[in-house]
C-alpha cells in the first residue's frame, strides 16, 4: 500500500490520472501490468481502466436511485470480463466490507463511511489488481475515516490488491508501507513506514 502526500497543486491526483489512464502524459510513459496505456485509443483504454485498475474517489459517485447491491453490481454489467454471478460478488464485497445489512439502503440512507465502502466495493467489483484511490478519507470523520482505512488494509491481504492512496493527511499516509512525497511533480522523498 502506498501512500502520495504533498502540498495542494503538487501532482498527486494527477500522478493517479495518469496510472488511471484518465489523463495523458505530455513525456515519458505509464505502464499498467506490462502495457503501455500511454497512446492507447479511448476504446483499448476503457478496456484496461474496466479490467486492471478501481478508482475510489472523495466524492462517492454512487448513483443515487439504486441501492448500494445495485450500485456495486453496475460494473460488472458493462465490463468484458465474464463475472458468472453479479450479484453474488457484489453481496460478497459488501459483506467483506461490513455492509451485509445495507445491500437494499439506498446511498441516502448511509452515513458518509457506508457510502465510501459502497464505492470501494464498486470499484472492486471486476476484479482489479490496482485500486487508486483519491483522498478516500477527505469527507469523513475520523471515526469513518479508520473504518475506511481498516477496509482497505483488509482488502490489500485478502484480495492481494495494489493500493494507492492520495493524501493530505498524514495521519492516513502512515498507515501505508510506504509515503512518497510530490512537490512540484516531482518525488521529493520516499519512506517506509513502520505499521
Amino acid at each position: 500500500m502506498l501512500g502520495i502526500v504533498g502540498p495542494s497543486g503538487s501532482g498527486k491526483s494527477t500522478l493517479l490520472g495518469l496510472l488511471g489512464g484518465l489523463d495523458t502524459p505530455t513525456s515519458g510513459r505509464v505502464i499498467i501490468d506490462g502495457i503501455d496505456i500511454s497512446t492507447m485509443n479511448e476504446g483499448p483504454l476503457t478496456d484496461v481502466r474496466n479490467e486492471k485498475i478501481g478508482f475510489v474517489f472523495q466524492l462517492f459517485h454512487l448513483v443515487p436511485t439504486l441501492t448500494a447491491l445495485q450500485n456495486v453490481v453496475l460494473p460488472m454489467t458493462f465490463s468484458k470480463k465474464n463475472i458468472e454471478n453479479p450479484q453474488k460478488r457484489a453481496k460478497e464485497l459488501l459483506t467483506m466490507l461490513g455492509l451485509g445489512n445495507r445491500l437494499q439502503h439506498r446511498p441516502h440512507q448511509l452515513s458518509g463511511g457506508q457510502q465510501q465502502r459502497v464505492a470501494i466495493a464498486r470499484a472492486l467489483a471486476n476484479d482489479p489488481p490496482i485500486l487508486l484511490c483519491d483522498e478516500p478519507t477527505g469527507n469523513l470523520d475520523t471515526k469513518s475515516g479508520e473504518q475506511v482505512m481498516a477496509a482497505l488494509h483488509d482488502i490489500r491481504h485478502r484480495l492481494q490488491t495494489t493500493i494507492i492512496i492520495v493524501t493530505h493527511d498524514m495521519h492516513i499516509a502512515r498507515q501505508t508501507d510506504r509515503i512518497v512525497t510530490l512537490e512540484d511533480g516531482r518525488i521529493t522523498n520516499e519512506e517506509r513506514v513502520r505499521l
